[in-house]
């Protein structure tokens, strides 16, 4: 319960829907109650004559009080005087009655549901709004780790797993109980004998369905974690199908993606067998009790001395047939529970996740960039895997520094330091003198543009994606920034010019026309300090010049840290780093690097035939 306390934290105040639901719930279990209980005099007046005991008793008003006695009688009452003046009219009334009885049943079991139903879609909204911007928290190293339908199947089946659980834990609570109770009020009211007999019987099912319910839980995590896999097998097959044909890898990721198919159709086969089990066990168990009571209660109506009529027998019958229903939603709703225990402990899993890279109590923001930004002494590592060993190196405002190495050597690893994607595990991070981590994530990204190789856009309108973060943009500042990014030409060449949708991941445009856009949505954050990261690699040699000459134009005036396996386009840099086992081993211009007989900088520029 534990589990789902915290769960429903995200639905507080829980008092303005608890309330109402149980005021509705109680009002119709009320009026279901009493609907079955007007069978009795109903099956009395149609059968039997009215006694003159009975006649005496009713003939008058019974004195007030407030007691099931006093509206039972008053009831008794009604229906004499409409019998005495015309028998039709007691057959009127209490056909009405009966009318008016089912339809408040169910005038307030749609209120309660009604209300149950803005406590789940609140618990849902806020629960799922709490795990995404979770995720959006999360530093940058959790996602390597993790599979991306797993998060998906999360945010996605999960939530829904724990909506479904909390509507059957507040039907557990409040609705299926206070029917049970009613239920067996009115069973006592009949016969408290025969209702005795019955709660003999009933546990024995209620053991049994216990046991069967007892392990759904970890099928239920099994089928989740499955469903997790299965869509990131799905979402990396539509990436990379064209990967998959040239490599005729079809039939690869069909069986991949059958094996585990499989899997989930086996754990949900396990899972829908324990949960459909109890309800069809419980249903069976409630006709033989049904069976026992007909036996039983049939021989107390044919003994004289019990005092029980076929009318009240009948009424018995029928409220205990309802009883059948209740408990049968009470097995369905805690298996639910226990499928939704499984979701809660994976979203719970996420939402419990440290946040490792957060703002430090009294971080001031970065109002601007006017000196320098500094590794001092800087070390990294994933895990135990170094990555950067005493790294020092000064950026100043106006330059460009050139970090160039062989992949994995830490160069993609200094550009994530700097906006704190990441924390240097010694050493520090400076940006004008001071530690980045006494800065505000906010402030001091706001100062920071990226280019990178992997060319990110929204599946949105070309406007949008350059004007990322700030929806009261105007079209000027717009177009003026993809005029910078020689990218207005082509846009508006495009369907819709600035409002043309470019499909997931900018697909609709080539990967020239992507980087051009992802350089005008840098210029149009018109940023102090510039990350590149191999943003021309990927390019042909048409594209590399439009989009290095767009580069040239954002990097003009900025300061800037270029990631390059291409030395041509780095050739004016003021400083070049070049890189190996996450150390430096030579610094300098193009020229005096290349001015060294034996530098590794000569020997590359040699191998890619630059003067």
């Amino acid at each position: 319960m534990k589990i789902y306390r915290r769960l429903f934290s995200y639905a507080r105040p829980l008092g303005r829907f608890i309330i109402p639901f149980s005021v509705f719930t109680l009002a119709a279990a009320f009026f279901s109650v009493f609907q079955f209980a007007l069978i009795i005099p109903l099956l009395n007046f149609l059968f039997n004559p009215v006694s003159v005991e009975d006649a005496g008793r009713y003939a008058t008003a019974p004195e007030f009080s407030f007691s099931a006695g006093f509206f039972k009688d008053y009831f008794y009452h009604l229906i004499y005087n409409f019998k005495q003046n015309d028998p039709a009219y007691a057959l009127y009334f209490l056909a009405a009655t009966i009318v008016i009885s089912v339809i408040l049943t169910n005038i307030f079991r749609y209120m309660a549901q009604r209300t149950l139903v803005s406590t789940r879609t609140l618990l849902v909204k806020r629960l799922r709004e709490a795990l995404f911007e979770k995720i959006n928290r999360l530093q940058l190293g959790y996602f390597t780790k993790e599979h991306k339908g797993d998060l998906i199947s999360r945010l996605n089946t999960d939530v829904y797993g724990v909506e479904a659980a909390a509507a059957s834990s507040l039907e557990v609570l409040f609705k299926e109980p206070s029917l049970l109770i009613g239920y067996f009020i009115g069973l006592f009211a009949i016969s408290g004998k025969l209702t005795l007999f019955t709660l003999l019987i009933i546990p024995v099912s209620a053991f049994a369905i216990a046991a069967i319910t007892k392990n759904l839980k970890k099928e239920a995590r099994d089928v989740q974690a499955s469903a997790g896999r299965l869509l990131t097998i799905i979402d990396e097959t539509l990436v990379g199908m064209r990967i998959i044909r040239s490599f005729n890898a079809t039939g690869f990721i069909l069986k991949r993606f059958s094996r585990e198919n499989d899997f989930y159709r086996k754990a949900s086969l396990a899972s829908f067998k324990k949960r459909e089990l109890a309800p069809s066990f419980s249903e069976a168990a409630g006709v033989f009790v049904v069976a026992c009571i007909l036996v039983y209660g049939g021989g107390l109506v044919l003994s004289a001395e019990s005092g029980l009529q076929a009318g009240s027998f009948i009424a018995f019958i029928a409220i205990f047939s309802q009883v059948i229903r209740p408990a049968k939603a009470i097995v369905v709703a805690l298996s639910n529970i226990q499928l939704g225990q499984a979701s809660g402990e994976r979203i719970l899993e996420i939402l419990d996740k440290p946040v490792e890279i957060a703002d430090r109590p009294g971080a001031v923001e970065l109002k601007s960039f006017n000196d320098a930004i500094e590794l001092k002494d800087v070390s990294f590592g994933y895990n135990e895997k170094e990555v950067l060993k005493n790294i020092d190196l000064r950026i100043e405002k106006g330059k460009t520094i050139a970090l160039v190495g062989p992949s994995g050597v830490g160069k993609s690893t200094i550009a994530d330091l700097i906006p704190r994607f990441y924390e240097a595990t010694s050493g520090a991070v400076l940006v004008d003198g001071k530690d980045v981590r006494d800065y505000t994530m906010e402030s001091l990204r706001s100062h920071m543009s990226f280019v990178t190789q992997e060319i990110i856009l929204f599946n949105d309108t070309i406007f949008n994606n350059i004007a990322l973060g700030k929806p009261d943009a105007g079209m000027e500042e717009v177009i003026e920034a993809a005029k910078i990014a020689n990218a207005h030409d082509f846009i508006m060449q495009t369907e819709n010019g600035y409002n043309t949708i470019i499909g997931d991941r900018g697909i609709r445009l080539s990967g020239g026309q992507r980087q051009r856009l992802s350089i005008a949505r840098a210029v149009f954050k018109n940023p102090s300090i510039l990350i590149l990261d191999e943003a021309t690699s990927a390019l042909d040699t048409e594209s590399e010049k439009l989009v290095q000459d767009a580069l040239n134009n954002l990097m003009t005036g900025r300061t800037t840290l270029v990631i390059a396996h291409r030395l041509s386009t780095i050739k004016e840099a003021d400083e070049i780093i070049i890189m190996q086992d996450g150390e430096i081993i030579e610094r300098g211009n193009h020229y005096e690097l290349i001015g060294i007989e034996e530098s590794v900088y000569r020997r590359l520029t040699l191998m890619q035939k630059i003067a």
